[in-house]
């Protein structure tokens, strides 16, 4: 019996510790490749939200391209030109408040409740979230370069390094956007107060900017909100670099509100989203 009691293993060893997680790194990788194949798992959907930049630009380029005067623009560029780089930052609003509608349906359906219950960081799920719907946001702006470079006649001045270099500093405006409607998705939890929170922020960021005219053509008054309208600078910036104007500070004024905005909204987005489900 004592020979025995010696030559068995201590039981601590019997049994394997407890799995914490895989790496916050894998973590990120995983879930960000659930979300883009839940995208995908709707290609009707997928297809119509590819092709809605496509159609506001046709839509905005042919009825304000007619009554914009060129001597308003700078360096009398055609306004398909001016329009283009504006167009990139307004596109991503909508991918934007899609995100916070997506989490809020996962909170609905069980599913967050179900991935909450494994060893994953709340902050992860999330940045997860933010990462896919940069990807297809990504995509959209890509098929609206092309679109109207080969069908409506756009030549940017800053030729493709300009167009990409705006196509990047969009993306990280985006990316810093769609956080402030995570932020809204994990405190309202509700796919109508979302939708009707987002329409106030939505039109606001567009009209009151430099999206669709010079700034300083606006009234007083929306040129006082253009001012202090973040996005005015993307869309200052990512103009300047797409045509080869000067841009001085814009880009850093555009990356720094980014940044701010981003932190802000991530911070408030974790905390929401850590609150009991039910």
């Amino acid at each position: 019996m004592t020979a025995q009691a010696e030559i068995a293993p201590p039981l601590t060893e019997t049994f394997p510790a407890r799995w914490t997680g895989a790496a916050p790194h894998t973590q990120l990788l995983v879930l960000t490749a659930r979300s883009v194949r839940a995208q995908l798992a709707n290609p009707r959907a997928l297809v119509l939200n590819l092709l809605q930049p496509v159609f506001m630009l046709l839509l905005l380029s042919q009825v304000f391209g007619v009554i914009v005067d060129r001597a308003h623009l700078p360096q009398n560029l055609p306004y398909i030109d001016f329009l283009l780089p504006a167009l990139l930052v307004t596109t991503g609003i909508g991918p934007a408040v899609a995100a916070g509608l997506g989490l809020v349906r996962e909170m609905e359906n069980g599913l967050a409740g179900r991935l909450r219950t494994l060893p994953v960081n709340a902050a992860t799920l999330l940045f997860a979230r933010s990462l896919s719907d940069l990807l297809r946001t990504a995509v959209q702006l890509v098929i609206l370069v092309l679109c109207a470079v080969l069908f409506l006649g756009a030549d940017p001045r800053g030729g493709p390094a300009g167009l990409l270099a705006a196509l990047l500093l969009t993306c990280f405006v985006i990316w810093a956007l769609t956080w402030i409607f995570l932020a809204l998705a994990a405190w309202l939890r509700n796919a109508e107060a979302l939708q009707s929170a987002g329409f106030l922020v939505t039109f606001p960021l567009m009209f009151a900017s430099s999206a669709f005219v010079p700034r300083e053509r606006l009234p007083g008054w929306l040129q006082a909100l253009a001012t202090v309208n973040p996005l005015t600078y993307a869309m200052d910036a990512a103009r300047g670099l797409a045509l080869d104007l000067p841009v001085g500070n814009r880009i850093w004024l555009a990356l720094g509100t980014s940044l701010l905005v981003a932190v802000a909204g991530a911070t408030v987005a974790v905390r929401g989203f850590r609150r009991p489900l039910s």
